[in-house]
């Protein structure tokens, strides 16, 4: 069977074409590094489509740490924003985190439906990729959709993960390969000049742009969903041999 990949973007319903597909939902600014950073640390991470969600969710929980935003503004009486920052820095790891962002999660929780759902971030782009291509036929790796764009720092981790897998065999549409071309070899600093870092910038939390930025590639895990939750899967460590952006196409 064709193994493929394609890059695509969430925008206000799932495409129902790749319900079949190994899909892993990306939100690099914010939500799938708060939500990948939490559940690195020993948290459990269950991400909502919505306030209403999340409101049903808390009464099922036992002291929820509840965590995010919509349209930028944390819901009243919320712990904290969708910070990896913040996450990171608690201690407070027995308590469950219930996870809304205006668009990510609800990415997330439309991926846990399919063939195979992960969450990624640039911490584990390569751990996800080099897992996918072990194991899934078809793949897709989905950008979350923001305030309808497909943002920098999304295509630039899909474009990492997709480049992995066409150098292993995987067949990609030109608009695919267009990704991985624009993108591959980019590095990761290109992001601080989007519009998600100028908004992190403009409401005084750079220090989660500094975060992101400073954690690259440092997870050996993938953050596969069931049962909507995010659970964490070690692996093995990745042989050098593998692509590293910025070191050139190879071809």
């Amino acid at each position: 069977m064709r193994r493929t990949v394609v890059i695509d973007c969430f925008w206000d319903s799932f495409p129902p074409s790749l319900r079949d597909h190994a899909v892993v939902a990306v939100d690099v600014i914010r939500s799938t590094t708060t939500a990948v950073t939490a559940v690195a640390g020993g948290r459990r991470c269950f991400p909502v489509p919505s306030l209403e969600a999340a409101v049903s969710l808390e009464e099922r929980l036992e002291e929820p740490l509840l965590v995010g935003e919509l349209g930028g503004n944390m819901p009243y009486g919320w712990h904290l924003s969708n910070s990896p920052a913040e996450i990171a820095l608690r201690d407070d790891i027995a308590r469950p985190m219930i996870l809304l962002s205006s668009s990510g999660t609800r990415l997330i929780h439309e991926t846990g439906g399919c063939e195979a759902g992960y969450a990624a971030c640039l911490r584990n782009w390569r751990a996800q990729a080099e897992h996918v291509a072990d194991r899934d036929v078809r793949v897709a790796l989905m950008g979350a959709g923001t305030r309808g764009e497909f943002r920098e720092e999304d295509q630039l981790c899909c474009s990492w993960m997709a480049r992995v897998l066409i150098e292993q065999g995987y067949e990609a549409s030109p608009a695919t390969r267009a990704f991985v071309e624009r993108w591959s070899d980019a590095p990761v600093d290109v992001i601080a000049g989007g519009k998600s870092a100028e908004y992190l910038r403009n409401t005084g939390q750079l220090r989660d742009l500094r975060f992101i930025l400073d954690h690259v590639d440092d997870l050996q895990a993938v953050f596969p969903i069931l049962r909507d939750e995010i659970e964490r899967l070690p692996i093995d460590p990745l042989p050098a041999s593998v692509y590293t952006p910025g070191q050139g196409t190879g071809s």
